[in-house]
Protein backbone atom coordinates (compact mmCIF):
# COMPACT_ATOMS: atom_id res chain seq x y z
CA UNK A 1 0.00 0.00 0.00
CA UNK A 2 0.87 3.59 -0.36
CA UNK A 3 3.12 5.04 2.79
CA UNK A 4 4.07 8.25 1.50
CA UNK A 5 3.11 10.79 -1.47
CA UNK A 6 4.97 13.56 -2.96
CA UNK A 7 3.55 17.00 -4.31
CA UNK A 8 4.90 17.07 -7.40
CA UNK A 9 2.75 18.30 -10.11
CA UNK A 10 0.60 16.24 -11.77
CA UNK A 11 2.22 17.38 -15.22
CA UNK A 12 5.28 16.13 -13.51
CA UNK A 13 4.38 12.77 -12.31
CA UNK A 14 2.88 11.84 -16.06
CA UNK A 15 6.44 12.96 -17.46
CA UNK A 16 8.03 10.86 -15.21
CA UNK A 17 5.48 8.06 -15.55
CA UNK A 18 6.05 8.32 -19.52
CA UNK A 19 9.82 8.55 -19.48
CA UNK A 20 9.83 5.33 -17.83
CA UNK A 21 7.10 3.67 -19.59
CA UNK A 22 9.38 4.65 -22.67
CA UNK A 23 12.02 3.22 -21.38
CA UNK A 24 10.53 -0.01 -19.81
CA UNK A 25 9.18 -0.59 -23.50
CA UNK A 26 12.80 0.55 -25.03
CA UNK A 27 14.56 -2.53 -22.71
CA UNK A 28 11.89 -4.67 -24.15
CA UNK A 29 12.12 -4.11 -27.78
CA UNK A 30 15.68 -4.81 -27.53
CA UNK A 31 15.62 -8.05 -25.49
CA UNK A 32 12.93 -8.78 -28.77
CA UNK A 33 15.65 -7.34 -31.24
CA UNK A 34 18.02 -9.73 -29.48
CA UNK A 35 16.22 -12.65 -29.28
CA UNK A 36 15.48 -12.25 -33.21
CA UNK A 37 19.53 -11.52 -33.28
CA UNK A 38 20.29 -14.76 -31.35
CA UNK A 39 17.56 -16.80 -33.46
CA UNK A 40 19.07 -16.16 -36.58
CA UNK A 41 22.53 -16.44 -36.22
CA UNK A 42 23.12 -12.49 -37.12
CA UNK A 43 25.42 -12.46 -34.75
CA UNK A 44 28.02 -14.22 -36.64
CA UNK A 45 27.96 -11.44 -39.42
CA UNK A 46 28.96 -9.12 -36.88
CA UNK A 47 32.30 -10.03 -35.13
CA UNK A 48 33.39 -6.27 -34.42
CA UNK A 49 31.94 -3.92 -31.90
CA UNK A 50 30.18 -1.61 -31.25
CA UNK A 51 30.41 -0.82 -34.99
CA UNK A 52 29.51 -3.65 -37.58
CA UNK A 53 31.98 -4.04 -40.77
CA UNK A 54 30.26 -4.88 -44.37
CA UNK A 55 30.54 -8.89 -44.67
CA UNK A 56 32.56 -10.40 -47.18
CA UNK A 57 29.82 -12.65 -48.24
CA UNK A 58 26.57 -10.56 -49.71
CA UNK A 59 23.76 -12.81 -48.41
CA UNK A 60 24.57 -12.20 -45.12
CA UNK A 61 23.57 -8.97 -45.42
CA UNK A 62 20.02 -9.49 -44.16
CA UNK A 63 21.89 -10.95 -40.79
CA UNK A 64 23.87 -7.64 -40.92
CA UNK A 65 20.80 -5.35 -40.83
CA UNK A 66 19.85 -7.63 -37.86
CA UNK A 67 22.67 -7.04 -36.21
CA UNK A 68 23.07 -3.21 -36.93
CA UNK A 69 19.51 -3.11 -35.36
CA UNK A 70 20.49 -4.85 -32.28
CA UNK A 71 23.30 -2.08 -32.15
CA UNK A 72 21.13 0.79 -32.78
CA UNK A 73 18.72 0.18 -30.60
CA UNK A 74 20.57 -0.75 -27.63
CA UNK A 75 22.63 2.81 -28.34
CA UNK A 76 18.95 4.39 -28.01
CA UNK A 77 17.95 2.33 -24.56
CA UNK A 78 21.13 3.11 -23.09
CA UNK A 79 20.04 6.87 -23.34
CA UNK A 80 16.48 6.08 -21.79
CA UNK A 81 18.26 3.83 -19.31
CA UNK A 82 20.96 6.67 -18.17
CA UNK A 83 18.27 10.01 -18.67
CA UNK A 84 15.74 7.45 -16.20
CA UNK A 85 18.61 7.31 -13.74
CA UNK A 86 19.50 10.89 -13.89
CA UNK A 87 15.73 11.91 -12.98
CA UNK A 88 15.09 9.55 -10.20
CA UNK A 89 18.79 10.49 -8.67
CA UNK A 90 17.41 14.75 -9.03
CA UNK A 91 13.79 14.33 -9.35
CA UNK A 92 11.48 14.14 -6.22
CA UNK A 93 11.01 10.04 -6.36
CA UNK A 94 10.96 7.51 -3.57
CA UNK A 95 14.24 5.98 -2.52
CA UNK A 96 13.37 2.41 -3.37
CA UNK A 97 12.50 3.94 -6.63
CA UNK A 98 15.70 5.81 -7.20
CA UNK A 99 17.77 2.83 -6.40
CA UNK A 100 16.03 0.40 -8.48
CA UNK A 101 16.62 2.67 -11.39
CA UNK A 102 20.26 3.19 -10.20
CA UNK A 103 20.58 -0.58 -10.06
CA UNK A 104 18.95 -0.91 -13.70
CA UNK A 105 21.41 1.87 -14.90
CA UNK A 106 24.46 0.19 -13.69
CA UNK A 107 23.21 -3.45 -14.69
CA UNK A 108 23.06 -1.75 -18.27
CA UNK A 109 26.28 -1.34 -18.58
CA UNK A 110 27.92 -4.69 -17.63
CA UNK A 111 25.00 -5.77 -20.36
CA UNK A 112 26.53 -3.28 -22.89
CA UNK A 113 30.13 -5.24 -21.86
CA UNK A 114 28.38 -8.59 -22.11
CA UNK A 115 27.31 -7.77 -25.49
CA UNK A 116 30.79 -6.59 -26.48
CA UNK A 117 32.10 -10.33 -25.05
CA UNK A 118 29.64 -12.14 -27.18
CA UNK A 119 30.04 -10.29 -30.04
CA UNK A 120 33.87 -10.26 -30.83
CA UNK A 121 34.78 -13.32 -28.63
CA UNK A 122 31.49 -15.49 -28.99
CA UNK A 123 28.87 -16.79 -26.82
CA UNK A 124 31.47 -19.28 -25.68
CA UNK A 125 33.38 -16.99 -23.83
CA UNK A 126 30.32 -16.29 -21.18
CA UNK A 127 27.78 -18.04 -19.56
CA UNK A 128 25.16 -18.99 -21.63
CA UNK A 129 22.23 -16.93 -21.65
CA UNK A 130 23.36 -14.19 -19.37
CA UNK A 131 23.17 -11.26 -21.60
CA UNK A 132 19.40 -12.46 -22.05
CA UNK A 133 19.02 -12.50 -18.53
CA UNK A 134 20.59 -9.56 -17.46
CA UNK A 135 17.90 -7.42 -19.85
CA UNK A 136 14.95 -9.43 -17.85
CA UNK A 137 16.20 -8.36 -14.39
CA UNK A 138 16.78 -4.59 -16.22
CA UNK A 139 12.87 -4.72 -17.74
CA UNK A 140 11.96 -5.77 -14.31
CA UNK A 141 13.78 -3.09 -12.70
CA UNK A 142 12.15 -0.42 -14.59
CA UNK A 143 8.70 -2.25 -14.50
CA UNK A 144 8.92 -2.01 -10.91
CA UNK A 145 9.69 1.56 -10.54
CA UNK A 146 7.32 2.77 -12.83
CA UNK A 147 4.33 0.41 -10.46
CA UNK A 148 5.63 1.69 -7.07
CA UNK A 149 6.31 5.16 -8.62
CA UNK A 150 2.61 5.44 -9.76
CA UNK A 151 1.56 3.71 -6.58
CA UNK A 152 3.10 6.88 -4.38
CA UNK A 153 1.74 9.09 -6.44
CA UNK A 154 -1.69 8.01 -7.37
CA UNK A 155 -3.11 5.69 -4.78
CA UNK A 156 -4.29 5.60 -1.48
CA UNK A 157 -4.25 3.47 1.57
CA UNK A 158 -8.08 3.40 2.19
CA UNK A 159 -9.74 2.33 -0.83
CA UNK A 160 -10.64 -1.36 -0.06
CA UNK A 161 -14.18 -2.04 0.61
CA UNK A 162 -16.03 -2.72 3.73
CA UNK A 163 -19.51 -2.79 2.98
CA UNK A 164 -21.00 -1.94 -0.33
CA UNK A 165 -24.14 -0.92 -1.31
CA UNK A 166 -26.99 -3.77 -1.62
CA UNK A 167 -28.75 -3.81 -4.86
CA UNK A 168 -32.03 -3.16 -3.59
CA UNK A 169 -30.74 0.00 -2.59
CA UNK A 170 -29.71 0.84 -6.65
CA UNK A 171 -31.35 2.61 -8.98
CA UNK A 172 -30.67 -0.17 -11.81
CA UNK A 173 -34.41 -1.50 -12.23
CA UNK A 174 -33.34 -5.56 -12.22
CA UNK A 175 -36.34 -7.60 -12.75
CA UNK A 176 -36.94 -10.56 -9.88
CA UNK A 177 -38.03 -13.65 -10.90
CA UNK A 178 -41.29 -13.27 -9.79
CA UNK A 179 -41.35 -9.83 -11.56
CA UNK A 180 -40.49 -11.50 -14.94
CA UNK A 181 -43.26 -12.12 -17.06
CA UNK A 182 -42.73 -14.41 -20.39
CA UNK A 183 -44.31 -13.64 -23.53
CA UNK A 184 -47.56 -15.35 -24.08
CA UNK A 185 -46.66 -16.52 -27.89
CA UNK A 186 -45.50 -19.83 -28.07
CA UNK A 187 -42.69 -18.64 -30.48
CA UNK A 188 -41.48 -15.46 -28.50
CA UNK A 189 -41.28 -17.81 -25.62
CA UNK A 190 -39.10 -20.39 -27.56
CA UNK A 191 -36.93 -17.57 -28.78
CA UNK A 192 -36.46 -16.21 -25.52
CA UNK A 193 -35.83 -20.14 -23.91
CA UNK A 194 -33.10 -20.66 -26.95
CA UNK A 195 -31.17 -17.27 -26.30
CA UNK A 196 -31.14 -18.08 -22.54
CA UNK A 197 -29.31 -21.68 -22.62
CA UNK A 198 -26.83 -19.84 -25.59
CA UNK A 199 -26.16 -17.49 -22.92
CA UNK A 200 -25.10 -20.18 -20.00
CA UNK A 201 -22.57 -21.16 -22.61
CA UNK A 202 -20.67 -18.09 -22.22
CA UNK A 203 -20.33 -17.05 -26.05
CA UNK A 204 -18.20 -14.31 -25.62
CA UNK A 205 -15.33 -16.34 -24.09
CA UNK A 206 -15.41 -18.33 -27.23
CA UNK A 207 -13.32 -16.54 -29.60
CA UNK A 208 -10.18 -15.77 -27.64
CA UNK A 209 -9.88 -19.38 -26.18
CA UNK A 210 -10.17 -20.65 -29.39
CA UNK A 211 -7.67 -18.90 -30.85
CA UNK A 212 -5.87 -19.88 -27.91
CA UNK A 213 -6.18 -23.62 -28.86
CA UNK A 214 -5.73 -22.59 -32.69
CA UNK A 215 -2.69 -21.17 -32.09
CA UNK A 216 -1.06 -24.09 -29.82
CA UNK A 217 -1.86 -26.65 -32.88
CA UNK A 218 -0.36 -24.14 -35.31
CA UNK A 219 2.68 -24.28 -33.13
CA UNK A 220 2.92 -28.07 -32.87
CA UNK A 221 2.19 -28.91 -36.94
CA UNK A 222 3.14 -25.53 -38.32
CA UNK A 223 1.75 -25.21 -42.37
CA UNK A 224 1.60 -29.38 -41.95
CA UNK A 225 -1.66 -28.45 -39.52
CA UNK A 226 -4.81 -30.37 -40.96
CA UNK A 227 -8.28 -29.24 -41.12
CA UNK A 228 -9.95 -32.56 -39.73
CA UNK A 229 -7.77 -31.95 -36.55
CA UNK A 230 -8.62 -28.15 -36.65
CA UNK A 231 -12.28 -28.85 -36.65
CA UNK A 232 -12.78 -31.33 -33.99
CA UNK A 233 -10.09 -29.39 -31.97
CA UNK A 234 -11.97 -25.95 -31.72
CA UNK A 235 -15.49 -28.28 -31.81
CA UNK A 236 -14.39 -29.59 -28.57
CA UNK A 237 -13.66 -26.57 -26.94
CA UNK A 238 -16.45 -24.62 -28.11
CA UNK A 239 -18.55 -27.73 -26.26
CA UNK A 240 -16.14 -27.03 -23.24
CA UNK A 241 -16.53 -23.63 -22.59
CA UNK A 242 -20.25 -24.48 -22.92
CA UNK A 243 -20.42 -27.14 -20.47
CA UNK A 244 -17.90 -25.27 -17.80
CA UNK A 245 -20.20 -21.59 -18.39
CA UNK A 246 -23.22 -24.08 -17.81
CA UNK A 247 -21.93 -25.56 -14.68
CA UNK A 248 -21.09 -21.98 -13.44
CA UNK A 249 -24.84 -20.31 -13.75
CA UNK A 250 -25.90 -23.35 -11.76
CA UNK A 251 -23.36 -22.93 -8.94
CA UNK A 252 -23.66 -19.10 -8.95
CA UNK A 253 -27.12 -18.96 -9.34
CA UNK A 254 -27.84 -16.89 -5.97
CA UNK A 255 -24.86 -14.87 -5.99
CA UNK A 256 -25.55 -13.99 -9.44
CA UNK A 257 -28.89 -12.25 -7.93
CA UNK A 258 -27.02 -10.15 -5.51
CA UNK A 259 -24.88 -8.61 -8.57
CA UNK A 260 -26.30 -5.91 -10.88
CA UNK A 261 -24.04 -7.75 -13.84
CA UNK A 262 -25.46 -10.58 -13.64
CA UNK A 263 -28.59 -10.45 -12.05
CA UNK A 264 -30.71 -11.11 -14.92
CA UNK A 265 -28.92 -14.23 -16.15
CA UNK A 266 -31.08 -16.73 -16.97
CA UNK A 267 -30.78 -19.00 -13.44
CA UNK A 268 -30.69 -16.08 -11.50
CA UNK A 269 -34.98 -15.30 -12.66
CA UNK A 270 -35.06 -18.79 -12.93
CA UNK A 271 -36.42 -18.38 -16.87
CA UNK A 272 -34.28 -22.05 -17.03
CA UNK A 273 -34.86 -24.75 -14.25
CA UNK A 274 -31.73 -25.90 -12.52
CA UNK A 275 -32.15 -29.34 -13.57
CA UNK A 276 -32.92 -28.91 -16.85
CA UNK A 277 -29.48 -26.92 -17.20
CA UNK A 278 -27.55 -29.43 -15.08
CA UNK A 279 -28.90 -31.96 -18.07
CA UNK A 280 -27.62 -29.61 -20.84
CA UNK A 281 -23.98 -28.56 -19.18
CA UNK A 282 -24.04 -32.89 -19.01
CA UNK A 283 -24.77 -33.35 -22.79
CA UNK A 284 -22.28 -30.64 -23.67
CA UNK A 285 -19.13 -32.26 -22.01
CA UNK A 286 -20.20 -35.68 -23.34
CA UNK A 287 -20.08 -33.92 -26.59
CA UNK A 288 -17.04 -32.37 -25.90
CA UNK A 289 -15.34 -35.07 -25.20
CA UNK A 290 -16.78 -37.13 -27.84
CA UNK A 291 -15.39 -34.44 -30.42
CA UNK A 292 -11.73 -34.95 -28.75
CA UNK A 293 -11.73 -38.35 -28.59
CA UNK A 294 -11.48 -38.29 -32.56
CA UNK A 295 -7.86 -37.10 -31.90
CA UNK A 296 -6.71 -38.81 -28.91
CA UNK A 297 -7.31 -39.69 -25.11
CA UNK A 298 -4.68 -36.68 -24.17
CA UNK A 299 -6.72 -34.67 -25.68
CA UNK A 300 -9.67 -35.65 -24.18
CA UNK A 301 -7.99 -35.70 -20.87
CA UNK A 302 -7.19 -32.33 -20.73
CA UNK A 303 -10.81 -30.91 -21.92
CA UNK A 304 -12.38 -32.96 -19.30
CA UNK A 305 -9.62 -31.43 -16.88
CA UNK A 306 -10.47 -27.81 -18.11
CA UNK A 307 -14.12 -28.06 -17.36
CA UNK A 308 -13.72 -29.61 -13.87
CA UNK A 309 -11.33 -26.85 -13.51
CA UNK A 310 -13.31 -24.09 -14.20
CA UNK A 311 -16.55 -24.99 -13.32
CA UNK A 312 -15.70 -27.06 -9.74
CA UNK A 313 -12.10 -25.91 -8.70
CA UNK A 314 -12.29 -22.59 -9.75
CA UNK A 315 -16.14 -21.62 -9.05
CA UNK A 316 -16.43 -23.33 -6.20
CA UNK A 317 -12.95 -23.31 -3.98
CA UNK A 318 -11.04 -20.46 -5.54
CA UNK A 319 -13.60 -17.94 -6.40
CA UNK A 320 -15.15 -17.29 -3.43
CA UNK A 321 -12.20 -18.31 -1.02
CA UNK A 322 -9.04 -16.58 -1.80
CA UNK A 323 -8.34 -13.04 -2.90
CA UNK A 324 -5.64 -14.96 -5.25
CA UNK A 325 -8.82 -16.74 -7.09
CA UNK A 326 -7.68 -14.97 -10.41
CA UNK A 327 -4.43 -15.88 -10.36
CA UNK A 328 -4.57 -19.39 -9.98
CA UNK A 329 -7.63 -19.67 -11.84
CA UNK A 330 -5.62 -18.36 -14.78
CA UNK A 331 -4.80 -22.19 -15.50
CA UNK A 332 -8.30 -22.34 -16.94
CA UNK A 333 -7.47 -19.97 -19.78
CA UNK A 334 -4.34 -21.65 -20.11
CA UNK A 335 -5.53 -25.44 -20.87
CA UNK A 336 -6.40 -24.60 -24.57
CA UNK A 337 -2.97 -24.05 -25.31
CA UNK A 338 -2.10 -27.61 -24.41
CA UNK A 339 -5.03 -28.97 -25.69
CA UNK A 340 -4.16 -27.18 -29.12
CA UNK A 341 -0.62 -28.56 -28.79
CA UNK A 342 -1.61 -32.33 -27.59
CA UNK A 343 -4.51 -32.64 -30.65
CA UNK A 344 -1.43 -32.26 -32.93
CA UNK A 345 1.31 -34.33 -31.24
CA UNK A 346 -0.55 -36.43 -28.70
CA UNK A 347 1.77 -34.81 -25.74
CA UNK A 348 2.91 -32.03 -23.85
CA UNK A 349 5.61 -30.12 -25.23
CA UNK A 350 7.53 -27.21 -24.13
CA UNK A 351 6.35 -24.85 -26.73
CA UNK A 352 2.92 -25.92 -25.65
CA UNK A 353 3.69 -25.29 -22.33
CA UNK A 354 5.19 -21.55 -23.01
CA UNK A 355 2.15 -20.57 -24.62
CA UNK A 356 0.11 -21.84 -21.87
CA UNK A 357 2.43 -19.23 -19.35
CA UNK A 358 2.19 -16.82 -21.26
CA UNK A 359 -1.70 -16.72 -21.11
CA UNK A 360 -1.76 -17.72 -17.20
CA UNK A 361 0.33 -14.60 -16.54
CA UNK A 362 -1.34 -12.47 -18.45
CA UNK A 363 -5.24 -13.70 -17.03
CA UNK A 364 -4.61 -11.60 -14.02
CA UNK A 365 -3.22 -8.26 -16.02
CA UNK A 366 -6.26 -8.74 -17.64
CA UNK A 367 -9.33 -9.24 -15.19
CA UNK A 368 -8.00 -7.45 -12.32
CA UNK A 369 -9.16 -4.14 -15.24
CA UNK A 370 -12.88 -5.69 -14.65
CA UNK A 371 -12.58 -6.53 -10.97
CA UNK A 372 -11.88 -2.96 -10.74
CA UNK A 373 -14.71 -1.71 -12.96
CA UNK A 374 -17.17 -4.07 -11.60
CA UNK A 375 -15.56 -4.07 -7.56
CA UNK A 376 -19.09 -3.18 -6.15
CA UNK A 377 -20.28 -5.80 -7.32
CA UNK A 378 -17.90 -8.13 -6.68
CA UNK A 379 -18.54 -7.15 -3.23
CA UNK A 380 -22.14 -7.70 -2.98
CA UNK A 381 -21.03 -11.35 -4.29
CA UNK A 382 -19.23 -11.64 -1.70
CA UNK A 383 -16.25 -12.44 -4.24
CA UNK A 384 -12.94 -11.61 -1.92
CA UNK A 385 -11.41 -9.85 -5.47
CA UNK A 386 -8.45 -7.72 -5.03
CA UNK A 387 -9.74 -4.31 -6.13
CA UNK A 388 -12.40 -5.99 -2.80
CA UNK A 389 -9.73 -6.71 -0.20
CA UNK A 390 -6.88 -5.27 -0.89
CA UNK A 391 -7.81 -2.01 -2.76
CA UNK A 392 -7.29 -0.46 -5.99
CA UNK A 393 -4.46 1.06 -5.11
CA UNK A 394 -2.47 -2.33 -5.35
CA UNK A 395 -4.39 -4.11 -7.63
CA UNK A 396 -3.02 -0.85 -10.37
CA UNK A 397 -0.04 -1.78 -9.32
CA UNK A 398 -0.40 -6.07 -9.76
CA UNK A 399 -1.65 -4.93 -13.13
CA UNK A 400 1.95 -3.79 -13.89
CA UNK A 401 3.89 -6.61 -12.50
CA UNK A 402 1.29 -8.85 -14.16
CA UNK A 403 2.00 -6.46 -17.65
CA UNK A 404 5.86 -7.61 -17.26
CA UNK A 405 5.53 -10.57 -16.67
CA UNK A 406 3.20 -11.45 -19.81
CA UNK A 407 5.99 -9.42 -21.69
CA UNK A 408 8.65 -11.65 -20.20
CA UNK A 409 6.82 -15.19 -21.24
CA UNK A 410 6.16 -13.66 -24.81
CA UNK A 411 10.39 -13.57 -25.21
CA UNK A 412 10.60 -17.11 -23.84
CA UNK A 413 7.96 -17.90 -26.01
CA UNK A 414 10.18 -16.33 -29.09
CA UNK A 415 13.25 -18.35 -27.45
CA UNK A 416 11.06 -21.63 -27.91
CA UNK A 417 9.16 -21.59 -30.74
CA UNK A 418 11.71 -19.40 -33.42
CA UNK A 419 8.76 -17.05 -33.94
CA UNK A 420 9.42 -14.43 -36.39
CA UNK A 421 9.69 -10.65 -36.90
CA UNK A 422 6.12 -10.43 -37.27
CA UNK A 423 5.22 -12.14 -33.71
CA UNK A 424 8.01 -10.15 -32.17
CA UNK A 425 6.54 -6.31 -33.52
CA UNK A 426 2.88 -7.35 -32.41
CA UNK A 427 4.45 -8.04 -29.04
CA UNK A 428 6.05 -4.94 -29.07
CA UNK A 429 3.09 -2.99 -30.41
CA UNK A 430 0.13 -3.78 -28.33
CA UNK A 431 2.20 -4.34 -25.66
CA UNK A 432 2.95 -0.84 -25.62
CA UNK A 433 -0.70 0.19 -26.21
CA UNK A 434 -1.69 -2.38 -22.90
CA UNK A 435 1.14 -0.73 -21.01
CA UNK A 436 -0.26 2.83 -22.14
CA UNK A 437 -3.77 2.02 -20.74
CA UNK A 438 -2.30 0.61 -17.57
CA UNK A 439 -0.68 3.95 -16.73
CA UNK A 440 -3.39 6.06 -17.63
CA UNK A 441 -5.46 4.12 -15.17
CA UNK A 442 -3.64 4.88 -12.29
CA UNK A 443 -4.21 8.68 -13.03
CA UNK A 444 -7.54 8.77 -14.38
CA UNK A 445 -8.94 5.79 -11.93
CA UNK A 446 -12.54 5.64 -13.92
CA UNK A 447 -14.64 2.82 -14.79
CA UNK A 448 -14.12 3.83 -18.45
CA UNK A 449 -10.12 3.61 -17.96
CA UNK A 450 -10.68 0.53 -16.47
CA UNK A 451 -12.78 -0.57 -19.39
CA UNK A 452 -10.41 0.76 -21.86
CA UNK A 453 -7.03 -1.20 -20.03
CA UNK A 454 -9.59 -4.14 -20.53
CA UNK A 455 -10.28 -3.92 -23.91
CA UNK A 456 -6.25 -2.99 -24.50
CA UNK A 457 -5.35 -6.39 -22.77
CA UNK A 458 -8.27 -8.22 -25.01
CA UNK A 459 -6.36 -6.85 -28.01
CA UNK A 460 -3.21 -7.57 -26.87
CA UNK A 461 -3.58 -11.24 -26.40
CA UNK A 462 -5.86 -11.44 -29.70
CA UNK A 463 -3.20 -9.80 -31.54
CA UNK A 464 -0.57 -11.56 -30.05
CA UNK A 465 -2.39 -15.08 -30.97
CA UNK A 466 -3.24 -14.51 -34.84
CA UNK A 467 0.76 -13.32 -34.94
CA UNK A 468 1.48 -16.75 -33.71
CA UNK A 469 -0.93 -18.48 -36.28
CA UNK A 470 0.44 -16.09 -39.32
CA UNK A 471 3.85 -16.66 -38.21
CA UNK A 472 3.96 -20.73 -37.40
CA UNK A 473 1.26 -21.26 -40.61
CA UNK A 474 3.30 -19.00 -43.29
CA UNK A 475 6.42 -19.14 -42.58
Amino acid sequence: MATESFPRPISTRRRFSALLSVTALGVYLLLIVGATTSLTNATASCSTWPTCHAPVDPLSQTELAIAWAHRLTAAVVGLLVGATAIAAVLGDVSSRVRSILVVGGLLYAVQVGVGALTATVGPAAIVPGLHLALGLVIFSAVVLALAWDLELATGSDDDAIDSPTPLEELEEDVPTATERTLPSSRLARARLTAIAYFRMTKPRLMWLLCLVAAAGMALAAGPDLELPTVLATLGGGVLAIGASGTFNHVLERDVDQQMSRTAERPLAVDLIPVWKALVFGFALTAASLAAFLTINRLAAALGLAAILFYSVVYTLMLKPNTVQNTVIGGAAGALPALIGWAAVTNEIGMPGLALAGLIFLWTPAHFYNLALAYKDDYARGGFPMMPVVRGETVTRKHILYYIAATLASAIALTWITNLGMLYAGTVVLFGGVFLWAAVRLHFEQTEAAAFRSFHASNAFLGAVLVAVLVDALAF
